[in-house]
């Protein structure tokens, strides 16, 4: 029996996990304790919070992408390289920011395949200098219901795709992600079945604010984070942005991605942030936002489209929002 959660409470930890993680776990996820929500202040971005200054330095330009630069107040560095959900490192928040050491992100190799004119296999640092780094903050809305606003550093994917030339039978982009049990212990669970995949639409791939993300706060991506690449979609749940790509490939036919495989009815392949539709054991009206003001701190509405509406909203005009989750 599926429990709802009523609107004024969280989710309990056990709910935030779908069943079919939580019923393989030995202990429930970390709690949302020490999350509060803040508002925004125009001022928030005088300077973009520094990084760990343990990795290498990954400056962009500040993008000039329309909703590309969001006011909010952005996480700490700490706390977004602290609080992750990778479950190929462990399903707690806090194992991939003490497991993820062992993924050794060179050489990488990323495949791009499929109906496209011009496939190809690109070294990592080919990657780096395909197009010119940006600096993006976006708001990151999971669909647990706790939100953080991180300063990544990247290109829009549709500068990859370009250049991979997708032919007219190309309508989605499938990714997926690094499974090495010897580098990643979360692979000998049964949590999901693996490799990692994910899909957008073609459309919705090419889309300015959909990123190819190689940094965040002005450094390379963490291990725990998904180095050494990673896509980042604003507008969608956090688990749509595969992390550690090894494959990108353009199909004809809509792919399974690895949440809709696991608990299809919890998790659509649209994946939008609507806060109208709640996910079936809890609420999606409102969220936390990560390091901000405790646990007692009042939730902040969930936005449409996480706040992104204007800039993707022509991508769904005429799409039924509730039956495409």
């Amino acid at each position: 029996m599926l429990i709802r959660t009523p609107a004024l409470h969280d989710p309990l930890p056990s709910e935030i996990t779908p069943r079919s993680v939580y019923l393989n776990r030995r202990s429930a996820l970390v709690g949302l304790s020490g999350l509060g929500a803040m508002a925004a202040s125009p001022l928030a971005l005088a300077q973009s919070p520094a990084g760990g200054g343990k990795l290498a330095k990954l400056p962009g330009a500040h993008s000039t992408a329309a909703g590309a630069m969001v006011l909010d107040k952005p996480t700490s560095y700490a706390d977004a390289t602290s609080y992750n959900n990778y479950y190929e490192f462990g399903t707690d928040k806090a194992d991939p920011a003490q497991r993820a050491h062992t993924l050794k992100t060179r050489p990488w190799t990323v495949a791009v395949e499929g109906e496209c004119a011009k496939p190809g296999n690109y070294d990592i640092d080919a990657l780096l200098k395909l197009s010119a780094q940006e600096e993006r903050i976006y708001r990151l809305r999971c669909v647990e219901g706790w939100s953080m606003v991180v300063p990544w550093v990247g290109y829009s994917l549709s500068e990859l795709i370009k250049r991979a030339e997708p032919t007219g039978k190309a309508k989605f982009v499938e990714f997926t992600t690094l499974a090495d049990k010897s580098q990643m212990p979360g692979l000998r669970s049964g949590v999901l079945d693996w490799p990692y995949v994910e899909a957008l639409r073609l459309d919705e791939a090419m889309h300015p604010l959909a990123l190819l993300t190689f940094g965040m706060y002005g450094e390379v991506l963490p291990n725990q984070n998904g180095a050494p690449v990673r896509v980042v979609l604003p507008w969608k749940y956090g688990f749509k942005s595969a992390k550690s790509i090894v494959k990108i490939r353009f199909v004809e036919k809509q792919p399974r991605s690895s949440w809709e495989q696991s608990a299809p009815q919890e998790y659509g392949f649209y994946s939008n942030v609507n806060p109208n539709v709640p996910h079936p054991r809890w609420s999606q009206a409102a969220e936390r936002r990560i390091g901000e003001d405790g646990l007692f701190a009042k939730k902040r509405p969930t936005l449409m489209f996480n706040g992104y509406e204007a800039q993707v909203g022509q991508l769904y005009a005429g799409t039924d929002l509730k039956k495409f989750y």
